[in-house]
C-alpha cells in the first residue's frame, strides 16, 4: 500500500514538473521568437552561410552577398568634375541644356545632340552606327551615368565630359562647326550671349578657343546630371543587404538565376564592377574590329589621341590645373600593343532600352550579346593579354536567366 502510493505521488510530482517546464519553455520560445523578428537577417549563421530565408529567393552565399553589394549603391553620391569650373551650378546645367537640344549648333542647323542621344531611348539612337551628316563607324553610346566615367568614348580618347562633348561639334560627319564660326556665334546671339554669361560669369570674350570649350563644358554640366533610374536589381539588393527576405522575394527567380551566374561561374562582374556595371576600362572581347576602309584600331588610336591633344586634363583648359586629381591617371597612360583592338567595357544599367550593342552596334538583342559570350569564339582574342574571357557554353536556361538579370538592370 505504501510502494503504491508513493508511486502516485512520484508521478503526480513529474506531471507537475513536465507541466512546469512545459509552460516555461513556451513563454521562452515566444519571448526568443519576439526577439529574434527584431534582429536582422546577416545575424543568423543560417542565412548567411546560404539558407532560404523566404519561397522565392535563392540560397545566396554570404561570398555572393558580399559580390551583389559591391554593385550598389544606387544612385552613387555625386562628385564634382575638377577640370569643369561650372560642374554642379545651375546656370551651367540651364545652358547646357538649351545648348543640347540647338540645331544652330551644327552646319546649317541641321542637327543638335538630342538628335543622336535621344532622351527617350536612354539619350542613345537605336541605330547600329552613329548617322550625323554622314555615316559613322561605330555605336552611339548612352549619355545616362556619363559623370562617373574616367575615359569617354568606345576609344577613350577623351579624358574628360567636356572635352567628349566637344569634339562632335567639331567632328566633320557629326556637326561640322569650326573654333572660330563657334565663338562668333555665341558672341553675335543675343540668346546664346545671355546663357553664356549666366552659367560663366561673364560675357563671351576675344579667345575663340576658350568659348567653344565652355560651350562644351556647359554641355557635360548638363550631361552630368542624366543618371539612371533605380532598378528592379537595385530594390533587390538593398532588401538582400537588410534583411528583408520577403521584400527580396519579389526580385524574379529568373534574374536571380541569372544573376549568380554573372557574379560567379559566368565571371561576367570582373570586368562588369560595381555600381554601373563597368570597371572603366578597355578589352577585347573577341568582336570583329574590322570596318569599311580598313580597321578600327580602338584603344590604340584613342591613346594616340589622347595623348596629343591639348584638350586633355594636362592641357590648358583644365580649371584645376595642377590641383585636379584625375590628371595623374592621364600623364601615367602607356601605349601598349595589346591596346588594338580594345574597346571600353560598358555599363549595363538601362540595357534593354540601348539596343544595338558592342562599339560597331553587330549585336541586335540581349540575347546575341548572351549567345557571343556563350560561344565565344577564343582564336579571336589577343595572344598577349590576359585570357580572362572564355567560352561559357550556356544551357538554353541558363541564357535565359543571365538575359532576365540583364534586363532587370533598368525600368
Amino acid at each position: 500500500m505504501r510502494r503504491g502510493a508513493a508511486r502516485f505521488v512520484a508521478r503526480a510530482a513529474a506531471a507537475a514538473v513536465a507541466r512546469a517546464l512545459g509552460a516555461l519553455t513556451f513563454v521562452t520560445l515566444m519571448a526568443l521568437m519576439a526577439l529574434m523578428a527584431q534582429m536582422p537577417l546577416a545575424a543568423f549563421p543560417a542565412a548567411a552561410a546560404g539558407a532560404p530565408s523566404a519561397p522565392g529567393l535563392l540560397d545566396f552565399t554570404a561570398d555572393e552577398r558580399a559580390r551583389i553589394a559591391s554593385h550598389g549603391p544606387w544612385p552613387p553620391p555625386p562628385e564634382r568634375d575638377p577640370s569643369n569650373r561650372v560642374d554642379g551650378k545651375p546656370a551651367a546645367i540651364a545652358f547646357g541644356r538649351a545648348l543640347f537640344f540647338d540645331r544652330r549648333l551644327s552646319e546649317g542647323a541641321r542637327l543638335a545632340c538630342a538628335d543622336c542621344h535621344r532622351p527617350e531611348r536612354a539619350f542613345q539612337d537605336g541605330e547600329r552606327v552613329a548617322r550625323g551628316r554622314g555615316q559613322g563607324l561605330r555605336n552611339t553610346p548612352s549619355l545616362l551615368d556619363a559623370r562617373t566615367r574616367r575615359w569617354f568614348g568606345w576609344d577613350g580618347a577623351h579624358d574628360s565630359l567636356w572635352a567628349a562633348s566637344l569634339a562632335p561639334l567639331l567632328a566633320e560627319s557629326e556637326m561640322a562647326r569650326r573654333v572660330d564660326t563657334l565663338a562668333d556665334q555665341v558672341r553675335g546671339d543675343a540668346r546664346l550671349a545671355a546663357g553664356y554669361r549666366r552659367a560663366f560669369g561673364e560675357a563671351p570674350g576675344d579667345d575663340d578657343e576658350r568659348i567653344a570649350v565652355d560651350l562644351a563644358k556647359a554641355l557635360a554640366a548638363f550631361q552630368a546630371t542624366l543618371v539612371s533610374p533605380r532598378s528592379a536589381f537595385d530594390d533587390f539588393r538593398d532588401a538582400l543587404l537588410r534583411g528583408d527576405s520577403r521584400a527580396a522575394a519579389r526580385y524574379p527567380l529568373a534574374a536571380q538565376r541569372g544573376l549568380r551566374l554573372f557574379i560567379g561561374e559566368g565571371r561576367c562582374s570582373v570586368c562588369h564592377a560595381g555600381a554601373t556595371f563597368s570597371n572603366g576600362e578597355f578589352a577585347d572581347i573577341g568582336v570583329p574590329f574590322f570596318v569599311p576602309g580598313g580597321v578600327d584600331a580602338g584603344r590604340q588610336r584613342g591613346l594616340q589621341r589622347l595623348t596629343s591633344s591639348r584638350l586633355n586634363r594636362l592641357g590648358p583648359h583644365n580649371d584645376a590645373g595642377a590641383d585636379d586629381p584625375r590628371a595623374v591617371i592621364t600623364r601615367h597612360v602607356v601605349l601598349e600593343h595589346r591596346h588594338f583592338g580594345e574597346f571600353r567595357v560598358p555599363g549595363l544599367r538601362m540595357l534593354a532600352r540601348s539596343a544595338p550593342y558592342m562599339h560597331g552596334g553587330s549585336l541586335a538583342t540581349i540575347e546575341d550579346v548572351v549567345r557571343h559570350y556563350s560561344e565565344l569564339n577564343e582564336e579571336r582574342l589577343h595572344a598577349d593579354g590576359e585570357r580572362i574571357l572564355r567560352p561559357l557554353k550556356l544551357s538554353a536556361a541558363q541564357a535565359a536567366d543571365l538575359a532576365a538579370f540583364l534586363r532587370s538592370l533598368g525600368r
